[in-house]
């Protein structure tokens, strides 16, 4: 299968040390720097976790470098302090944008589309409706408020958070068939159905919902049935919260 993905992309950079006293200047932990590790971020951890799960990728991203650095005491896997830089990158440029229509971008015929916008100013709410009027089998992941510009996507992914947001206006939307909300250790829940999961002790959520949504397309395009992807994207996202930092899933991890 052929997949393209579009939006804000980062550098993620997770830095390892031990945390054994109070700074004496103030109330706050000294932080012991031991290791770093970094990977490529939001719309790229996605392009890396459907490579891995199998498809033939391509991606639209900025070039701007935005970085984020997660400072986590390496006993207790917890994140003690997240530091961004460069937190906005331009917008798409329009004669690239445009280039991305009924399911072809520049020669590179795609089965779905993947929006994955930070909101960090890849994308506006025009772009993400051009891009739903005129491709099919259209996944979004925003960071953006639901609203109309939307309409015509296949499905739209949001966390707990994003969801109870909405609930006030939510009864009776053009969304609500539409909505998959991942609900962290408890599963995920579409349509009304409860999609339970394997809880994690422990486990470290940065990235998941990026592999949630590489592993739901994947299944998607394979099966053509969204109870069936569901089920395999939180098989996928539960394997790798059992990983340290921003991490692909291995497709032997999810067989």
């Amino acid at each position: 299968m052929r997949v393209l993905v579009i939006g804000d992309s980062c550098q993620d950079i997770f830095v390892y040390g031990d945390i054994s006293r109070i700074c004496p200047e103030g109330p706050v932990p000294v932080f012991n720097r031991e290791w770093e590790k970094g990977n490529d971020g939001m719309a790229l951890n996605v392009v890396s976790n459907l490579i891995s799960l199998g498809a033939e990728v391509q991606y639209i991203t900025n070039k701007e470098l935005i970085e984020k650095k997660r400072y986590v005491d390496k006993r207790s896997n917890q994140l003690v302090l997240r530091v961004d830089e460069n937190d906005y990158c331009k917008r798409v440029e329009k004669d690239i944008l445009y280039k991305v229509r009924n399911n072809d971008y520049d020669g590179f015929k795609f089965d779905a589309l993947v929006i994955a916008d930070y909101n960090k100013g890849f994308l506006q709410e025009h772009d993400i409706a051009y891009l739903c009027q005129n491709n099919t089998n259209v996944f979004i992941d925003t960071k953006k408020p639901i609203d109309d510009y939307m309409l015509e996507c296949s499905y739209i992914k949001i966390n707990e958070l994003e969801y109870k947001a909405i609930q006030d206006n939510r009864s009776g939307r053009w969304y609500d068939e539409k909505l998959i909300v991942t609900l962290g250790e408890d599963g995920c829940q579409h349509n009304g159905e409860l999609y339970s999961t394997i809880r994690v002790t422990g486990g470290d959520v940065s990235g998941a919902g990026d592999t949630f949504m590489a592993a739901l397309v994947v299944e998607y395009c394979n099966s053509n049935k969204i109870k069936r992807a569901i089920k395999y994207a939180l098989k996928a996202a539960t394997a790798v919260v059992k990983k340290s930092g921003v991490s692909t899933i291995e497709l032997e991890e999810i067989r």
